[in-house]
């Protein structure tokens, strides 16, 4: 598969009556966009803000984010299985509008009340640490503001999200149909070198199944249980992995995550050049017995040697025994004579004496970190909020304190704010050396 990707840069938003991009500028009619989300019965209310990094602003209540994008040539569409029907896609041209996102948020009582199926959002701020300390503090966003109607089931409230913002992203993102762009990127595996090394990049996916949705889904299906699956990079790149909606966290990557994935950006940046990018490995990890833990391990490691890797990066999502699933995923391949590197974010406590990682093995000798989600961040007042929500909980679980959205937050981990956490080496953060 060859994918074109054209690069249209925003450098500002407007809201107006019509929809064009021009020379940076995005221009979006609001109107329009408001009565197409509210077609969907399920949402109660809908508006539309657009902030901007600097501003003095907080925004809550945040479910998902996604870069706007729209295929102009190829097969199937964007985010396929979601907006229009199963089709292959990772071919062809794609257009992007980078620099910014839609930025879902919404009103929303779940009717599960605690455990790991909660729903929950999270919070960003466009100024000061709690902006430094995400990756999209840089960026502008198109905001939906969403209420839903009461009583909505936890499935019934992820579609109507999901839907709302992919349908504004599609829209949003064909203002560039006939317009030049500011660069195209080619990718394409077809070509490789023998005398390079073949690297596959192994990525684990926290799921379950015993929940409305596993939390991570390909082409509109949650992957529940299911052994490894080879897919082709190009397919993220043209939004075909998406997640849940209803659980903004910190330590999960959101769409736009699956969509610039960076180890993805970063093995086809080498390939042809340092080495042969084969492809991507889906591992569902968080298997509930050990024995479920052995069986995906070797599951992927053998389908890397079924695909000739010599190299695996092995990434991860999530929290908790799904890490020992990674861990021996390491081990598996390493005893199949694959070199292979982890790719993990830390915990460490917030004074960075703990433990930082839940489980080892010997094989797991070439380790990158990116950074620990465990360290405490002080979050000034704001001045203006966007979003559902004036009072945020600090901490998920039923009859936890509440605090004023606006004022002064004190974190005792990066969960809460969305982009904070680094899964996947996104961010350039620097350790202190003693």
């Amino acid at each position: 598969m060859r994918l074109e990707l054209a690069d249209y840069p925003v450098k500002q938003i407007r809201l107006g009556r019509t929809f064009r991009y021009q020379d940076g500028m995005l221009e979006v009619d609001g109107p329009a966009l408001e009565e197409m989300i509210l077609r969907d019965g399920r949402i109660a209310e809908a508006s539309l803000a657009v902030v901007r990094p600097g501003d003095k602003v907080r925004i809550t209540g945040i479910r998902d984010l996604v870069e706007p994008r729209v295929k102009v040539s190829g097969n199937g569409q964007v985010f396929p299985g979601i907006l229009g029907p199963v089709e292959a896609v990772g071919d062809g041209r794609t257009h992007r509008l980078s620099g910014m996102t839609v930025l879902a948020t919404a009103a929303y009582e779940g009717t599960v009340r605690a455990g790991l199926g909660v729903q929950r959002s999270a919070l960003l701020d466009m100024c000061g640490p709690g902006a430094a300390a995400s990756k999209f503090g840089a960026l502008a966003h198109l905001v939906l503001i969403m209420k839903l109607r009461d009583g909505l089931s936890e499935l019934d409230a992820h579609t109507a999200i999901q839907a709302a913002e992919f349908q504004v992203a599609r829209r949003v993102a064909e203002t560039t149909i006939g317009v030049e762009p500011g660069g195209v990127e080619i990718y394409d595996l077809s070509v490789r070198r023998p005398e390079l090394p073949n690297v596959v990049l192994i990525q684990g996916c926290l799921t379950d199944d015993h929940h409305v949705h596993s939390g991570v889904s390909y082409y509109g299906l949650p992957i529940r249980e299911s052994l490894s699956t080879v897919v082709h990079p190009n397919e993220l790149l043209d939004c075909a992995m998406a997640v849940n909606a209803t659980r903004g966290i910190g330590y999960f990557p959101i769409t736009w995550d699956w969509q610039n994935h960076p180890l993805v950006l970063g093995l086809y940046r080498d390939h042809g050049r340092r080495l042969n990018f084969l492809g991507m490995i889906l591992q569902r990890i968080r298997y509930e017995t050990f024995h479920g833990k052995e069986v995906i391990a070797q599951n992927a490691a053998q389908l890397a040697v079924t695909l000739g890797a010599e190299g695996a990066l092995v990434a991860w999502l999530g929290s908790g025994n799904a890490f020992v699933d990674v861990m021996l995923t390491v081990r598996a391949c390493e005893r199949r004579g694959i070199d292979t590197v982890l790719v993990t974010y830390e915990y460490g406590g917030k004074d960075g004496v703990d433990s930082p990682l839940l489980f080892y093995v010997p094989e797991a000798n070439a380790v990158v970190s990116t950074g620990s989600r465990d360290r405490w961040l002080e979050l000034p007042e704001m001045e203006r909020l966007v979003g559902p929500y004036e009072r945020v909980q600090i901490l998920s679980y039923p009859g936890a304190p509440v605090a004023e959205a606006k004022g002064q937050l004190t974190l005792d981990a990066r969960d809460m704010v969305i982009g904070s956490v680094d899964n996947w080496g996104k961010e350039a953060w620097l350790c202190n050396a003693y």
